[in-house]
């Protein structure tokens, strides 16, 4: 049995039924399970992805949302490289929770990189009444703490891959392995 090598550890943080998981599987398996069972602890998937010459292997945890396991989630975020830190675009309190992961990150992993992901875009495409979550807003937030921004739909397909790529890519950049001091 061989090991897969992992070069860069990425964590998934966000308020339960964010869509966290739904973005792993279209991102790994290009699909969208409807109904998907919540996540106990932590899943781990391992996926390469091309980066120019070089292939990294993004080892991808994907935590659960619900505030019991939120002690179990330090743990796998621990030694994370980048956190993909999701709300739900729909539900105002799932940006608040963000913030607190964003505070967490800061507070015990200075070095990872954070990641913002508004889910489930194409309930807002689909009625603009929907959206909780001005795009302004997160941007500005976005700004503040130095992450990059997303809107994605795992049920389309939208945004998924671009933003797993911009993980991998920036991993990948010699500053961002000097910030995490891996060279």
């Amino acid at each position: 049995m061989s090991t897969i090598r992992v070069d860069a550890k990425v964590v998934m943080l966000g308020k339960e039924s964010v869509g966290k998981t739904s973005l792993v599987e279209r991102y790994v398996h290009n699909r969208f399970l409807h109904p998907y069972q919540n996540t106990i602890g932590a899943a781990f998937v391992a996926k390469p992805i091309q980066v120019g010459e070089k292939v990294i292997t993004l080892g991808i945890w994907d935590t659960a949302g619900a505030e019991r396991y939120e002690a179990m989630s330090r743990i796998y975020y621990r030694g994370a490289r980048a956190a993909i830190i999701c709300y739900d675009l729909t539900d105002s309190s799932s940006f608040q929770r963000a913030r607190f992961w964003v505070k967490e990150l800061q507070n015990c992993e200075e070095l990872c990189k954070i990641y913002l992901c508004g889910t489930k875009s194409d309930l807002i495409e689909a009625d603009r009444s929907r959206r909780q979550i001005d795009f302004h807003d997160a941007q500005d937030f976005a700004e503040e703490i130095g992450a990059q921004l997303f809107e994605t739909s795992s049920k389309t397909g939208k945004n998924v891959d671009e933003m797993f790529q911009k993980v991998a890519e920036d991993y990948n950049s010699t500053a961002f392995q000097y910030m995490t001091g891996d060279i």
